[in-house]
């Protein structure tokens, strides 16, 4: 299993790119690789703000449909307290 990188690692991993790639486009290779890190950071936020929203439409959805539950269950026993036919439909 691959545990942190640390300092001795990333000393390697640099000399490593520093042979294949060269002192010329290691800068270059540096640039675009931050702003690929910077577009899946942006790219994972905004999936994470989206499930957010989702998950907070669905409680909403949820709370909405208990409330109409117990509206109807409430107008139901009101009904059958008064002798009457019950309100929601059976089904």
């Amino acid at each position: 299993m691959l545990g942190s990188v640390g300092m001795p690692e990333l000393i390697v991993i640099f000399a490593i790119a520093l042979v294949v790639f060269g002192p010329r486009k290691l800068p270059e290779l540096g640039r675009s690789l931050g702003k690929a890190i910077a577009e899946f950071k942006r790219a994972t936020n905004d999936l994470q703000q989206t499930l957010e929203e989702e998950i907070h439409a669905d409680e909403q959805r949820s709370a909405e449909e208990r409330r109409t539950q117990t509206a109807h269950t409430t107008a139901d026993t009101a009904a059958a307290a008064a002798g009457e036919a019950p309100v929601s439909k059976a089904g």
